[in-house]
């Protein structure tokens, strides 16, 4: 913990990896930095309120700069001053930060860039753990890093998967064809660990050369079929045992609109808003405003269409609500990113009234549980082969 009587301002760190800076004029958090992967033991501060100097117990040093006159205003983490050299936890700083900036960056051969800004490279490379949740799987390439084969169960279809919102779309679709009574659905489903990277197994990669869950082998085809993306799986499903999707040709095309609206739209929630309000190694406002603005934009267009709908295709449930729900309902609902109060979500009415319509269908409340490995326990389901995976374990 430092503190700075020239800006009045209290700076700590914490046992969460943070640090909090606090104005104690007005008695409240101003900003949280994000950035250190391990536990942050030491800060100190410059006398002129400038640069800020952290150690952790990751054995590296990172150094911070103010972007504005403004405490309250982002400060941004400098990635390439990361100072690791320590042998052994760094626990106490002791440094003089008034020349920190030419004698830290001298030894490093760098200077300090004159603006805030990211100035691009001219051409762009790969940094290996450049930060946020998913750092050790991202990568810039496709393919396989290990070989393993995937499971094989007894039916026709084998998903694999895991219960994010793409992945609950295809598993509420199974069991939504099993509700009605279509024994020939009958699939197994296995738990791609993404975390662990798991999707980047031979196997899976053969299945999908994306490397994204959902994925889908239908050996009730010969050869047998492999089926990736979503909207792909669902559609193949529901052409597959004629359920799903509307009949007449103006309800059919309503329902592929939204269909392929969710395909384009929901990257903006999850990989613009959920990463940056969620996963991000630090609160970057511009990033978070710019998405939080989209998503609201696009629950005020569901909010609209379905203030005269039912469903997404008019008064009859299908694949567009199937793929829509996961994402915008769970948002709705609360169940995403700890955002409703944030996103003021209640406030659409009309899609809140379709999201809790459509949780009350039974198959969709064993479709949310397929592949969860996380939660409560009784709404977790790492596999699924059958109807009695379902039913309590004693």
């Amino acid at each position: 913990m430092c503190f700075h009587p020239q800006k009045n301002v209290l700076i700590s760190a914490s046992e969460d990896k943070t640090i909090r800076i606090w104005d104690l004029d007005a008695f409240r958090e101003m900003k949280e930095l994000r950035g250190h992967r391990d536990i942050v033991v030491d800060i100190e501060v410059s006398n002129d309120g400038q640069l800020l100097v952290s150690s952790s117990e990751d054995h590296t040093l990172r150094l911070w700069r103010r972007s504005t006159k403004n405490y309250g205003n982002t400060l941004w983490l400098v990635y390439s001053k990361r100072f690791d050299n320590h042998r052994s936890a760094s626990h106490s700083l002791y440094v003089s930060l008034i020349n920190v900036k030419e004698h830290a960056l001298a030894k490093k051969g760098s200077k300090m860039p004159e603006t805030n800004e990211y100035q691009p490279p001219k051409v762009w490379e790969w940094k290996k753990g450049s930060g946020g949740k998913f750092a050790n799987i991202n990568r810039p390439i496709a393919g396989a890093t290990h070989e393993k084969e995937l499971p094989r169960g007894k039916h026709p279809f084998q998903l694999y998967s895991l219960a994010t919102p793409n992945g609950q779309k295809v598993t509420i679709m199974f069991e939504e064809l099993l509700e009605l009574g279509e024994t020939k659905a009958e699939y197994d489903a296995y738990t791609i660990n993404i975390g662990e990277g798991d999707q980047f197994s031979s196997g899976f990669v053969a299945v999908n050369p994306n490397s994204k869950i959902p994925a889908l082998m239908d050996h009730s085809t010969s050869p047998a079929t492999r089926i990736f993306e979503s909207g792909s799986i669902l559609v193949h499903l529901a052409e597959k045992f004629g359920h799903f999707i509307p009949k007449t040709p103006e309800a059919r095309t309503e329902c592929f609109n939204w269909l392929f609206w969710q395909m384009g739209s929901a990257p903006y929630l999850g990989g613009g808003f959920g990463h940056f309000y969620n996963y991000a190694p630090m609160k970057i406002e511009y990033c978070i405003d710019r998405f939080a603005m989209e998503v609201k934009r696009q629950l005020d267009v569901l909010d609209r269409h379905l203030s005269s709908n039912t469903y997404m295709a008019g008064e009859e449930y299908s694949i567009a609500d199937m793929a829509i729900w996961p994402w915008y309902g769970g948002l709705v609902l609360g169940k995403l990113y700890d955002a409703a109060e944030f996103l003021d979500v209640k406030s659409y009415k009309n899609v809140v009234r379709w999201a809790e319509e459509i949780e009350k269908r039974p198959a969709v409340q064993r479709g949310r549980r397929v592949n969860r490995a996380w939660g409560p326990e009784d709404e977790q389901l790492l596999e699924r082969h059958d109807a009695s995976d379902f039913k309590p374990k004693n």
